[in-house]
């Protein structure tokens, strides 16, 4: 059927619109989570590195959220209600990691030495439970909001392994900005990190089709199986690719330090692909359909209008500024 003719395209469209939206988030925002978390295993002086190295960007990447969970809000009424009912507590843990990481990035700047290191512990308590709860609700979507105490374990794991996935954009990102020691730490850290990483893949690959049996007829069925083929083979491909790459660095000269951050964003992308593709039309799994929980066709093309001002207006500034910052990190300040 024509999408086109029978006026699917609109909700179709802002479901698009909210996946890259979220999709943007998760790389942009991941990595300075990540970074966060990862601060915990670093020194005074490299902390304040690390700052540095998020600090003209990491407000701006949480704009991604605010429009992705906005758009859920205007042009999906019903399936929003849904979700964040199930997902009230993990959405008030990441709220409330949000804030401290606000507070705590500001206060550290500008606190007393004795004080500093308190505040650079609540920096990476933020980060660490704004990591885990949007891991929990990634588990707890996929599973269809189960609350057994099997479905929680499993929203539990899924949110361990997002952390990794998030330290691994992160050490990318430091062995991108930074140099030296800073930068060799960083080149371990995305090692551990990558096999959580992998981990997370795996478990979500293997679950999804499991709890579902339309999933697993879309991806196993045939000729799907094979034309499907190229994402699983691609990522382990970029898997095993950083592995050997991140034994070679540092290297001189700095040459290859972008390869990681950048091969992990491949890793991030083709997932993504994946669920959309394994929930697809289903914006509440397997109970909500995206053209069933879309508001009506008036409203939306009013709102679609909006977002296509708003959306290019991110993606410039988003470009401008990291135009602006790029390099090598330095020292944060407020003097």
């Amino acid at each position: 059927m024509d999408i086109f003719t029978n006026g699917e395209w609109l909700p179709l469209s802002f479901a698009g619109l909210m996946g890259l939206s979220m999709l943007i988030y998760a790389i942009l925002d991941g990595y300075d989570l990540g970074v966060g978390v990862l601060m915990k295993a670093a020194t005074d002086a490299e902390k304040d590195k690390m700052i540095g190295s998020i600090g003209p960007f990491w407000d701006a990447n949480e704009t991604w959220l605010v429009l992705g969970v906005g758009l859920l809000l205007v042009a999906f009424p019903t399936a929003h209600g849904i979700i964040l009912t199930n997902l009230y507590l993990p959405v008030a843990f990441m709220l409330i990691g949000l804030t401290l990481r606000g507070v705590a990035f500001d206060f550290r700047a500008k606190a007393k030495v004795i004080h500093k290191s308190a505040w650079n512990n609540a920096f990476f308590g933020g980060s660490l439970l704004t990591a885990l709860a949007q891991g929990y609700m990634l588990g707890s979507y996929i599973i269809g909001f189960d609350k057994s105490f099997g479905g929680i374990a499993f929203s539990v794991l899924v949110g361990c392994c997002v952390v990794a996935g998030y330290c691994l954009i992160g050490a990318g990102w430091l062995i991108m900005k930074t140099e030296s020691d800073l930068q060799r730490k960083a080149v371990q850290w995305a090692r551990y990190s990558l096999w959580g990483t992998l981990l997370a893949i795996a478990l979500i690959s293997i679950s999804t089709p499991l709890i579902s049996h339309r999933i697993f007829e879309k991806w196993f069925s045939f000729p799907n199986i094979v034309l499907l083929a190229p994402i699983p083979l691609i990522t382990g491909v970029l898997v095993i690719a950083m592995e050997l790459m991140l034994r070679q660095l540092p290297k001189p000269h700095d040459r290859w330090c972008w390869v990681p951050f950048v091969s992990t964003i491949g890793i991030f992308i083709l997932c993504f692909h994946g669920l959309a593709y394994s929930f697809y039309p289903y914006i509440v799994p397997d109970q909500l359909k995206i053209v069933d929980a879309a508001s009506a066709p008036e409203s939306l093309k009013i709102i679609l209008v909006g977002a296509l001002i708003v959306l290019p207006v991110l993606i410039g500034y988003t470009f401008l500024a990291y135009r602006i910052f790029h390099g090598k990190a330095k020292d944060l300040s407020y003097e």
